[in-house]
């Protein structure tokens, strides 16, 4: 077994044992107290086993078939993203380009072109929409409706992107980018649910609550310090990265992914809703579990780019 597979075998066995854990105590606590509601906690295990399952088939998949499910995650969270936003009737053509321009993005990922990668959405997707939304000859609601679109390519393609481009980033690497994307998205996951907990046992401070009333101060620093610490000792067993820029990456995941979860949140709340949708049974929308990886995914690779590529 090569040393890949190892750290793969090491790093998804420990995921599915916490997962049958879980779905151990949940069975314990069926038993011992039958008169409770589990079943949306029951519904979010079962929900992590296929997210995991499936997460998991994608990491040791060839190349193409890797990105193409996350090119799939991009055109899911995109097609949620424009159901909570809608935009005009008129714009239906404008929106067909915007999903073609989908594929094309994680071409450039597959690729590993960068320089086409960083502004084929930012600069070319973002130049070309507007005019072919003037060619449908519909001026009213014009600048809500392009911005509504471009603001959602660059969350649910560009930003997301950035994971499957980690994915091959480090071909020099023997399949490093692999290991890279379980670092991040493992540490994303972690940061959520270590701010949830310490939040619930320690928070007094809310930090917006206006927008996320459950956010407060004790959460935010001990989901940061949290995942800083996992960070510090996973990042030299599973990454290329020193102790001190694993330390580092920690801390800035950590903190984007607070951003992200409240920026969503945010949005959320500007059309009145709980969840962006109810694609993931007990969790909601897939944008309510990547809502945070739409920030800690181009940070995170750009802050590896800069110091390893």
């Amino acid at each position: 077994m090569t040393e890949l597979n190892e750290k793969l075998a090491y790093s998804f066995g420990g995921i599915f044992f916490l997962l049958l854990i879980a779905s151990l105590l949940i069975l314990v606590l069926k038993k011992i107290r039958p008169e409770g509601n589990w079943l949306e906690l029951q519904q979010r295990i079962t929900s992590w086993w296929i997210i995991i399952t499936l997460f998991f088939l994608a990491m040791i998949s060839p190349k193409w078939l890797a990105l193409s499910f996350f090119g799939f995650v991009s055109f899911l969270s995109l097609k949620e993203y424009l159901t909570l936003c809608p935009t005009r009737r008129a714009d239906s053509i404008p929106l067909l380009w915007l999903y073609a321009a989908i594929p094309v993005q994680y071409v450039w990922a597959g690729m590993a072109w960068y320089g086409m990668f960083i502004i084929f959405i930012p600069v070319y997707v973002f130049l070309f929409l507007p005019v072919r939304m003037v060619l449908v000859g519909e001026t009213k609601g014009f600048l809500h409706s392009a911005a509504v679109m471009h603001w959602g390519m660059m969350t649910t393609v560009f930003a997301l992107s950035h994971v499957a481009f980690l994915r091959v980033l480090p071909e020099q690497q023997a399949g490093a980018g692999v290991l890279l994307v379980i670092f991040l998205v493992g540490l994303t996951e972690t940061n959520d649910i270590a701010q949830y907990l310490w939040g619930k046992g320690l928070g007094r401070i809310k930090i917006t609550p206006a927008v996320s009333p459950n956010k407060t101060l004790g959460g935010l620093l001990g989901g940061v310090g949290t995942t800083t610490l996992f960070a510090g000792i996973m990042g030299p067993l599973l990454t290329p990265m020193d102790v001190v820029h694993s330390l580092f990456a920690g801390a800035l995941i950590g903190l984007s992914g607070f951003c992200g979860d409240v920026v969503m949140s945010a949005i959320k709340r500007d059309f009145g809703v709980k969840d962006s949708g109810k694609l993931i049974p007990g969790h909601g929308g897939i944008l309510d579990r990547l809502d945070s990886l739409i920030y800690t995914a181009p940070l995170f690779f750009h802050f590896y780019y800069y110091f390893y590529a």
